[in-house]
């Protein structure tokens, strides 16, 4: 499915653009102070139970944003130190924006049976309806018998509405730093980090910005080494807090960019990925969200047997037989999660130009790709 952002979304987007504040983001922290932001963090998620953990991944079933699921949830069952469900109000499919679409949610009450005492931590991804009371109250009562919540890039409006950023500091999506803390009271952004805790509730800046997350949470539950292996695997260099957030934002070429691209609806392009049991769920969803968000692409998922398959991590995405003409996803072999995200970027770059580049990093919110893309 396509997330629904049309025209009259981007206009507003150039208006908040031409708009907004315009005051200047104070200087990057200094190593040291970067190095107390992560051990703040670790601290703040330290088990407060005896028992293996239960990590909740919460989800509303008409659409969750794809990475902010799927990476999440693959993680920390590919780190085995907890218990980890994904819950929605409704218990099986949840459609996923801006592709694809899952099974095996356990709804609200099935869990609160199994788990009277509640979970030990809920992940909070965007979703379509931040207002949505369901998702609200259950975090709310989730939070009141003890479980720390991340809200992960746009997670973060939902975690609002459960009343727990007032008088917290808190990140976010760049796209909502201004908006928050006009809707709660004390509510207090922190620039330049990835991630920030504030007494039992995180946040995280936009979407890739999962995978230091939930590495600072793998090492906070299961120790460094278990962080690390885990960090080597996906490819990535560190899980430090550090970001600089000034390169992130709207400006009145961005909006306006994003309007004509918008308004050529007719190059809009059907594409398919092709999923298979056991494919590496964080490779797939970055790959897939990535080109999504060039806003010229939508993409489905087909496999051999046209019909679901089961990823590695467990979760199952339902597929369709695959349609034949239709272009598909690049996926490269050998490569690790964050070198496949970085492939497709410059993939991106070759196929749409550099503007929808630059583009998908602002709504992926990506600080850097590891190598420059080199075109021949």
């Amino acid at each position: 499915m396509r997330w629904p952002a049309g025209l009259a979304a981007a206009i507003v987007a150039v208006a908040l653009a031409a708009c907004g504040s315009k005051e200047p983001l104070p200087p990057l922290p200094d190593a040291a102070t970067v190095e107390r932001q992560h051990q703040a963090f670790v601290e703040g998620l330290k088990p407060r139970r005896e028992g293996r953990p239960v990590i909740v991944v919460l989800a509303q079933n008409d659409a969750t944003e794809t990475t902010d699921l799927l990476l999440p949830h693959a993680v920390l069952q590919r780190a085995g130190v907890a218990e980890v469900r994904i819950v929605a109000p409704r218990p099986g499919r949840i459609e996923l924006f801006p592709a694809l679409q899952v099974d095996g949610a356990l709804d609200f009450d099935s869990f609160d049976r199994a788990h009277p005492a509640g979970a030990d931590y809920v992940i909070v991804p965007a979703v379509r309806e931040d207002d949505d009371p369901l998702l609200a109250g259950w975090l709310r009562r989730q939070a009141d018998r003890g479980a720390r919540v991340i809200g992960v890039c746009r997670g973060a409006l939902v975690v609002g509405r459960a009343g727990l950023l007032d008088g917290r500091r808190f990140t976010g999506h760049w796209v909502d730093r201004g908006r928050l803390p006009e809707r709660h009271t004390g509510a207090t952004h922190e620039p330049h980090q990835r991630y920030v805790i504030d007494r039992g509730v995180a946040t995280t800046t936009g979407i890739t910005a999962s995978v230091p997350a939930m590495l600072a949470l793998v090492e906070a539950i299961g120790g460094r080494a278990k962080a690390q292996a885990l960090a080597d695997e996906l490819g990535a260099g560190s899980w430090s807090p550090a970001h600089d957030s000034t390169p992130f934002g709207l400006t009145p070429r961005r909006g306006a960019t994003y309007l004509l691209n918008k308004a050529a609806l007719w190059r809009d392009e059907q594409w398919q990925v092709e999923v298979h049991d056991g494919m590496d769920d964080v490779a797939l969803a970055l790959a897939v969200d990535a080109w999504s968000r060039t806003w010229h692409v939508d993409v489905t998922a087909a496999s051999a047997s046209g019909g679901p398959v089961k990823l590695r991590s467990g979760v199952v995405v339902n597929a369709r037989p695959a349609a034949a003409g239709l272009p598909r996803v690049p996926l490269g072999t050998g490569l690790k999660p964050l070198q496949q995200l970085d492939r497709t970027l410059c993939e991106v770059a070759d196929r749409f130009g550099d503007s929808r580049l630059e583009w998908v990093l602002q709504e992926l919110e990506y600080p850097a790709m590891s190598n420059p893309c080199t075109r021949s």
